[in-house]
């Protein structure tokens, strides 16, 4: 007879392997939210409303999908330079209009918001692959502009963001002439454990964090290994980490930080106390934005050479 014991054991077994095949199916759903919860896909404001100089551009990834995107411009006769700006994982370009309307102010740029296929207007579903080469799309159509600066063209990117614009700048240093990341992730294989404990037992651990990869990495399709990344950019690098950030843990930036800084002399790691995951631009405030122009100015308007740095804001 099977004992009480045997069979909470193989219960509480056939809920976790159940679990985990719902994740292993599921997953893009996790790990991509072109809608949030009682919104709809299209777009709840767009540049004109906040009365931006703006251009919409249609692009077509390199498999056929087509790409919206706005072309937000300082000016009629601005030249440069522009920010390949690229959002989190929910939501659409639409809901980081505000902020990007006060980064033209601030920085006075130039601002470049692709829309990744599945979001927004944009064709397609996401995946990292098909993200990729959106990125590469929206870079290769800036490049190829005679109304920008091409010399100044710097890719800012935001938690998933962050992973997209790590790729396209390793894959382009004659194109990207710097990076920033803000509040981005070592890898998704990593945060599986943050956001669900019980999976850090099963999947978790680049290459570059660990020795012994845990057997469900495999599965995963979308790891967006930053970590793998990050150590084979050269160009400068603006690294900026919300401390109370209440979904990625603040020690994912160090790392990104740390693996960087071994072969790149040209970064900058610099620390907001009360940043949380979305609003660290905001409670920031003017010391955001004057860390961002500093970097502008020291790495991308004058070329100019700076050593590693870490500071606290």
């Amino acid at each position: 007879m099977v004992s009480y014991t045997s069979l909470l054991i193989y219960g509480v077994g056939g809920i976790a392997v159940a679990g985990m095949a719902l994740l292993v199916a599921f997953q893009e759903k996790l790990v991509y939210v072109p809608v949030l919860p009682g919104l709809t896909k299209s777009y709840p404001i767009t540049p004109d409303s906040l009365r931006l100089v703006f251009e919409d551009v249609w692009l077509t990834s390199s498999d056929g999908v087509r790409l919206h995107s706005w072309f937000i411009k300082y000016s009629p006769n601005f030249t440069g330079p522009t920010i390949l700006f690229f959002q989190e994982n929910a939501g659409n370009i639409a809901h980081r209009l505000e902020m990007v309307r006060i980064m033209l102010q601030k920085l006075h740029c130039n601002v470049f918001m692709l829309s990744y296929r599945g979001y927004g207007a944009s064709d397609g579903f996401p995946s990292q692959q098909g993200i990729t080469m959106d990125a590469q799309a929206a870079l290769d159509h800036l490049s190829q502009r005679t109304d920008i600066d091409t010399t100044q063209i710097v890719v800012f990117g935001r938690s998933l963001g962050g992973a997209v614009g790590a790729v396209v700048t390793k894959n382009n240093p004659d194109k990207v002439a710097a990076l920033i990341l803000e509040n981005t992730f070592t890898s998704i294989l990593d945060m599986a454990g943050v956001i669900l404990p019980f999976l850090k037992y099963f999947i978790g651990g680049s290459s570059s964090t660990s020795k012994n990869p845990k057997f469900l990495n495999f599965v995963v399709r979308s790891p967006w290994s930053t970590i793998d990344v990050i150590g084979q950019i050269k160009q400068p690098i603006l690294f900026l980490s919300g401390l109370q950030d209440e979904m990625i843990p603040p020690s994912h930036m160090e790392m990104l930080y740390a693996k960087a800084a071994v072969n790149n002399k040209r970064c900058n790691f610099v620390e907001f106390p009360n940043g949380m995951h979305m609003d660290t631009w905001l409670v920031g405030g003017d010391h955001y934005w004057e860390t961002v122009q500093t970097f502008l100015q020291e790495n991308v308007l004058e070329n100019g050479n700076v050593g590693v740095t870490k500071s606290s804001l």
